[in-house]
């Protein structure tokens, strides 16, 4: 089984890394061939604090400057992501960290927000080419992929909701299974009500729902993104709560899921 993983940001970092690896090793050792793809918002956050660098977000999305896409990039491709890897070695995982750029993996123009107002270097995903992603898979490695894209010319990165970047690599390689780890069991209908968790919802509900006032807004790109792979080939998406089991209980319906 193919399966494509977007973990972060955060939940990274704390003990439900220890509960994913434990899964990963669990996975790798029953021959699935699973692709992690990682944010990293909080930590981009204290780095830039740090370098006392303003932040602002349209839409969710943080604008990005081209000191701040410097920061971005360090933090996504350098400490967080071989943090990652590190980690999973010291698991028995053979894992390899590349971002969107590698391989021209995820290629993007120039976002706006729905406003119209310019975000700097933020992308819109143009294209998503596997091939690499493919070729690690075949030789028995696990992609570890920080959310980055190539410009089209090939002469900047752009910056990538992780979300979004995770469900286009999703549809592009037809995974099997799209999994969102996140801090909910599942999709609450009323953010009031811990009760309210939905189990499935077909594409239209569920961009329907993404647009709808009782969809808080750190959660609309994860099930935009849920869709988005959907449409484009995988199989199903699942949103769920990290822990451990997390994969599997997924996979087993303790989810939300979003299927054609």
């Amino acid at each position: 089984m193919l399966l494509v993983i977007k973990y972060g940001g955060n939940a990274m970092g704390t003990t439900a890394d220890e509960a994913l690896l434990k899964e990963l090793t669990l996975l790798v050792g029953a021959g699935h061939e699973p692709v992690v793809v990682h944010g990293g918002g909080p930590e981009i956050d204290s780095a830039l604090a740090e370098r006392k660098v303003p932040t602002a977000r349209v839409d969710g999305l943080r604008v990005t400057d081209a000191s701040t896409l410097v920061i971005i990039e360090a933090v996504l491709c350098g400490t967080l992501n071989k943090r990652l890897v590190r980690a999973c070695l010291q698991h028995g995982i053979p894992a390899v960290g590349i971002s969107g750029q590698d391989g021209g993996l995820v290629r993007a123009r120039r976002a706006r927000a729905r406003g119209g107002d310019d975000l700097g270097f933020v992308g819109e995903i143009v294209s998503v080419e596997p091939a690499l992603l493919r070729v690690l898979s075949n030789g028995g490695f696990v992609p570890v992929v920080a959310p980055l894209a190539v410009a089209l010319d090939a002469a900047h990165a752009y910056n990538l909701n992780a979300d979004t970047a995770a469900g286009a690599i999703a549809g592009a390689l037809q995974a099997d299974a799209f999994v969102v780890i996140t801090n909910v069991a599942r999709v609450l209908r009323d953010l009031s009500d811990p009760g309210s968790g939905i189990d499935t919802l077909s594409l239209e509900q569920a961009r329907a729902f993404a647009e709808s006032d009782g969809c808080r807004q750190s959660m609309r790109p994860k099930i935009l993104a849920a869709v988005a792979a959907v449409a484009a080939g995988a199989r199903a998406s699942y949103v769920c709560a990290a822990g451990p089991g997390a994969i599997a209980r997924a996979l087993a319906g303790d989810a939300t899921v979003i299927a054609a």
